[in-house]
């Protein structure tokens, strides 16, 4: 029996995003004290902030065409903060094993967002 979607937050794909969140500010207190990781800082924290954000206000707005369209937004978010941390990696901001595990996070939410935005648009 499948579980009633009553909030946001019932949906594992914003649990996920939020954790991802939280975890990404941890990480970004291991970065060094330069301009250039403070700049990624601010920007990977908005990009995956930006990710949760959508799903919320998606789910909040009025019909299946406006969540959608907030979903294919936290999408882009959700491949943005790829592109940042490949840019991580790059610069050797974090270990290896750390990215691997956040890039391959973000690759799920991806997958679920699109399942979730196929569904939203066939019901």
């Amino acid at each position: 029996m499948k579980k009633r979607i009553n909030s946001f937050k019932d949906l594992i794909v914003w649990q996920k995003s939020i954790l991802l969140f939280k975890e990404a500010c941890d990480d970004v207190e291991k970065f060094p004290n330069k301009r250039a990781a403070w700049i990624i800082e601010e920007q990977l924290l908005d990009a995956l902030g930006s990710i949760s954000a959508n799903i919320a206000e998606g789910f909040g707005r009025k019909g299946k065409g406006e969540f959608a369209y907030h979903l294919g937004v936290a999408k882009g978010s959700a491949a943005e903060s790829h592109d940042w941390y490949e840019k991580i990696r790059l610069l050797g901001f974090l270990d290896e094993e750390t990215i691997n595990k956040r890039i391959m996070v973000l690759e799920e939410i991806q997958k679920m967002l699109n399942t979730l935005i196929s569904k939203v648009l066939n019901s």
